[in-house]
């Protein structure tokens, strides 16, 4: 699981608008690490805050409503960085590696 944490970009989904593509989202603020506070930019740029967002780890089925999810390519990386540090992927306590 990719720790969210401040200054991160996610893609933002909105299901009672039926979007085509995601919206960017830059996290503002973690409540934990599936409860986050988002900026939203819309297609024209202009910014929509939005609090309490469900932070989607790809496990089950897609939420309904608004929800946020790491881009693929973040994915990758999290996923190629456990393959090259287990040991620290393991040994991570309160979100510290030892």
């Amino acid at each position: 699981m990719i720790k969210p944490t401040i200054g991160r970009v996610v893609w933002f989904w909105d299901n009672d608008i039926h979007q085509l593509q995601p919206l960017p989202g830059i996290i503002c603020f973690v409540h934990d690490d599936t409860n986050i506070n988002l900026a939203v930019f819309d297609i024209y740029g202009n910014m929509q805050p939005r609090t309490s967002v469900l932070l989607y780890n790809g496990e089950g089925e897609r939420p309904e409503g608004y929800f946020a999810e790491w881009m693929p390519y973040q994915i990758r990386q999290a996923k190629r960085d456990e393959q090259i540090h287990p040991i620290a992927a393991v040994a991570k306590v309160g979100g510290k590696v030892l």
